[in-house]
């Protein structure tokens, strides 16, 4: 399957349909989607994802359900 970029509106969606929210990995700028059980990551509000996709130039891509942060 191909990887489609997707709009932050539609990820938050499918996030929130599996229970997913937006991360940032502790120690670094990385940010990946957790169901917010995994001590290395710390859960951040969907303002402050949007705003490190902006700055690292990234962005969401989705195929089948599965969602994948990468560079533009």
């Amino acid at each position: 399957m191909t990887m489609k970029k997707i709009s932050v509106d539609k990820a938050e969606e499918i996030a929130k349909e599996k229970g997913l929210k937006p991360g940032l990995v502790k120690g670094t700028d990385g940010i990946q989607f957790t169901k917010g059980n995994n001590a290395r990551l710390e859960t951040i509000p969907w303002k402050e994802f949007r705003a490190k996709l902006e700055e690292r130039d990234l962005a969401v891509y989705e195929s089948g359900g599965w969602m994948k942060i990468m560079k533009k």
